[in-house]
């Protein structure tokens, strides 16, 4: 039997059986507030890129494996990732320093391959046999774009900040670390500087 464990603003996250597997089951739902045929369309879309997405990642970095994707009823089926959600648990690991490393290597890889998360945050990473796992690739896009990468990584620093407010300096100061793996990383990181200046301009008006 099916059973919820998560209900998000744009999906319902349960976990299912599958024989003796545990899966994880995504459902889009239907918003109300959209013209029917455009939220047919847009949901259909949002699963099939997320589906690709993940696909496109399988051996590149730590995702869940894709079951089975059903774009009319606009459900992925995953692999169940049985380890600790790190919003969860990061402030008390001993090796957090080293889990954000490993966590700037992935991003690195992730934008490498030109593709942005879109919902960086530690509500969104797993830790299990000291490897991190990415999910929840629903906001996820392809995009080459410099501002978009910067983007990406504020928007973790901002949820480092919020979550983990007591070791946040360092949490991010590791990640950015593991992202010097970037080939990219000298430009990202000056227009990160740019988008971080405009974050507090706005929060001051």
């Amino acid at each position: 039997m099916s059973k919820i464990i998560s209900r998000g603003a744009e999906a319902i996250i349960l976990e299912d059986k599958e024989g003796k597997k545990d899966i994880v089951k995504k459902q889009r739902i239907k918003k109300s507030y959209r013209i029917p045929e455009i939220d047919e369309k847009l949901r259909k879309y949002r699963t099939r890129t997320e589906a690709r997405i993940i696909e496109k990642l399988q051996n590149i970095i730590n995702v869940p494996k894709i079951i089975k994707i059903d774009e009319n009823l606009r459900e992925i089926d995953m692999e169940f990732i049985d380890g600790k959600k790190l919003s969860d648990h990061l402030d008390n690991l001993a090796d957090k320093e080293a889990v954000c490393r490993q966590i700037g290597e992935q991003i690195a890889k992730l934008h490498d391959l030109g593709i942005i998360h879109g919902d960086l945050t530690t509500s969104n990473i797993i830790l299990k046999d000291n490897k991190v796992y990415f999910i929840d690739f629903g906001l996820s896009f392809m995009s080459s774009s410099i501002e978009d990468k910067a983007v990406d990584l504020h928007l973790l620093r901002q949820a480092l900040e919020a979550k983990h407010f007591k070791y946040w300096h360092i949490l991010f100061s590791s990640v950015k670390e593991g992202y010097k793996k970037s080939k990219h990383f000298d430009e990202v990181m000056k227009r990160f500087e740019k988008v971080e200046k405009r974050g507090r301009y706005k929060s001051q008006i």
